[in-house]
């Protein structure tokens, strides 16, 4: 496994969050499973704890001095981000690599074309 390629893909993914504010798990998980070879499962993990540090804080803290984040509301979001991630990856922990992979694909597509077309 490359370090450098693992930073590469970092940077490419933190500069893709900070500039459309999309966690980087939307980009992280799938680069890590066509270009390392990762189970759903284990791009999942990894990106969940790539996200532990502060990863957003500089990224924030921009948005911040333009006055583009509501505070209180992040507070709340992220008390119920926390509960939430627990629950979810306690589930997901007995699912089937496939049906992780194709929740993950089904659920980014709705998205993409909610996006796309009803923006």
């Amino acid at each position: 496994m490359s370090v450098a390629l693992l930073v590469t893909i970092g940077l490419v993914c933190g500069a893709l969050a900070g500039l459309i504010g999309i966690a980087g798990g939307l980009f992280l998980v799938p680069a890590l499973v066509i270009v390392f070879g990762y189970s759903q499962k284990l791009a999942q993990g990894t990106t969940l704890a790539v996200l532990l540090p502060p990863i957003g804080l500089g990224a924030a803290y921009l948005y911040y001095r333009h006055g583009d984040v509501d505070v209180k509301a992040a507070v709340f979001i992220a008390i119920g981000f926390i509960i939430g991630g627990f629950i979810g990856a306690s589930e997901s922990v007995h699912l089937s690599n496939a049906m992780l992979t194709r929740t993950f694909g089904v659920l980014t597509l709705i998205v993409a074309i909610k996006m796309l077309f009803f923006s």
